[in-house]
């Protein structure tokens, strides 16, 4: 019986250390479209080009728009469930100028959601989803 008991406490433990696959998966997506929009912000600001980001609607994936084509970003999700959904609606615009406004992303994956934002000065961070309300 205590045999039984140690086994069942040790497979409880052992569950609840285990890290849902959605929201890890959806904080690898936000850590990397994090990471690209920055990117594609100062590229747009050395280059001084309008660059632009957004979700395609016609299937997975995302589009940068306003680079050369020489700069080759990444226009594909990890997970193909991914989507993603610009707060306000239209394309996220990364510059050239260095305060861009405020803005938001919404990531999808499965019933997990993750808001990535901007409050137009600094980085493009993880926020929480019921307090995402930046004000422009």
């Amino acid at each position: 019986m205590i045999v039984v008991a140690i086994i069942a406490i040790a497979m409880g433990i052992a569950s609840l250390s285990l890290r849902d696959r959605a929201a890890s998966k959806l904080e690898e997506e936000g850590a990397r479209l994090s990471a690209l929009l920055e990117g594609a912000r100062a590229r747009s600001r050395s280059m001084g080009l309008e660059v632009t980001w957004l979700p395609r609607s016609d299937g997975p994936g995302f589009n940068f728009l306003g680079l050369p084509d020489s700069i080759q970003l990444p226009t594909q999700w990890l997970d193909e469930s991914t989507r993603a959904e610009v707060v306000g609606g239209g394309p996220l615009r990364l510059g050239p100028e260095p305060v861009i406004g405020a803005q938001q992303v919404v990531l999808q994956l499965e019933a997990r959601r993750l808001v990535l934002a901007t409050n137009g000065l600094g980085p493009f961070v993880q926020v929480d989803a019921a307090n995402a309300a930046v004000t422009p």
